[in-house]
């Protein structure tokens, strides 16, 4: 089981959302997705994530350099996985119930409340429009691109929508990191937390890290 730990930093709440790259650049906790989990699915993307937490937001920075690009998708709640992806499931510790929060490469996001890959409660309209992202690609679709592309994604989600409460933050929570294109001619799966199923599932919490607060 891997873990990381989530360095405080209050300032990034005063920063527009297109200039925290900077900060997280210099002083976020930077991790790798690299772990290939199915011998079918060998491509690996270069996935790399920067996180931090402030009073308010978790911040998620994320830079890929991949083979095709794609970002079909332009409404929130629909299927981002077909497109260049990378996501973000969390579990309070002795909690069933999960959180997956998933974004196209243009930001727009799929996020849900789950017990189960099955059975799950996506976010309001509200809870949607509450969750920052800036995409180095803007925001709007296009069909697939071949060929070698880099992207950066920043997200900021609300702790609270988390269900954490940020005056008393839990010691850890559980958590994985995912990168994934389903519907590109480079279909992949990969993660940060190693995965042991017989076939690409993300919805495992067994399989989760451990995720620290500063």
């Amino acid at each position: 089981m891997k873990t990381l730990h989530v360095p405080y930093l209050p300032a990034l709440d005063t920063l527009d959302v297109s200039s925290i790259g900077l900060v997280m650049e210099t002083k976020a906790r930077r991790e790798y997705i690299d772990q290939i989990n199915w011998p079918e699915y060998p491509y690996k993307p270069i996935v790399v994530f920067d996180i931090a937490r402030s009073n308010r937001y978790l911040y998620i920075r994320y830079f890929v350099k991949s083979l095709s690009l794609r970002a079909v998708n332009e409404a929130d709640d629909s299927h981002v996985h077909q497109d260049s992806c990378i996501e973000f499931f969390m579990q309070r510790e002795g909690e069933q119930e999960y959180l997956n929060f998933e974004f196209n490469c243009i930001g727009t996001c799929d996020a849900s409340r789950r017990v189960s890959r099955t059975e799950k409660t996506s976010l309001t309209s509200e809870e949607y429009a509450s969750i920052k992202r800036y995409s180095s690609l803007d925001r709007e679709t296009f069909p697939e691109k071949t060929g070698v592309h880099s992207w950066e994604l920043l997200v900021a989600i609300p702790l609270t929508l988390m269900g954490l409460d940020p005056e008393n933050l839990p010691k850890k929570i559980r958590g994985n990191f995912y990168n994934c294109a389903d519907e590109t001619e480079y279909p992949h799966f990969v993660s940060w937390s190693p995965i042991d199923l017989p076939a690409p599932n993300f919805h495992c919490p067994p399989f989760f890290g451990e995720i620290y607060f500063s």
